[in-house]
């Protein structure tokens, strides 16, 4: 499980914006959710604020609990691991391969697993 996601975390990010090896980011920790960490792929400043590309890595059982975007699309590709988000009050199982899109102003959570859940999240405009 964690496997594939070790090999994507250690990808690279080619696009008009340069290029990015994702193994020299930093992991950071998300500045509200304990067990939740963030590197940031993309950033506004990179895009001139358009959308922004996330890796999102949440420890075994621990959540990203409900908040709300107001000006941002957000999608989310499950990579590893499982867990369950509630996106307008429906519960969506996470596992390898599944992939959601998260309305502006919808409210949404998510909880990983046992074994923890790494998700590729996008938002349009940028978050950050």
């Amino acid at each position: 499980m964690k496997a594939s996601f070790e090999k994507f975390d250690r990808g690279t990010f080619v696009s008009p914006y340069g290029r990015k090896n994702f193994e020299d980011l930093e992991w950071n920790a998300h500045p509200i959710f304990e067990g939740v960490e963030l590197k940031h792929l993309l950033s506004a400043k990179d895009t001139g604020g358009e959308f922004s590309y996330h890796l999102v890595r949440i420890a075994p059982n621990k959540s990203i609990g409900e908040h709300i975007h107001e000006t941002q699309l957000e999608t989310h590709e499950v990579i590893a691991g499982d867990g369950i988000c509630i996106n307008e009050g429906t519960a969506i199982n996470y596992e390898c391969g599944v992939v959601t899109i998260l309305k502006k102003g919808t409210p949404h959570s998510v909880t990983a697993g046992s074994d923890g859940l790494y998700i590729f999240a996008k938002f349009i405009p940028a978050l950050c």
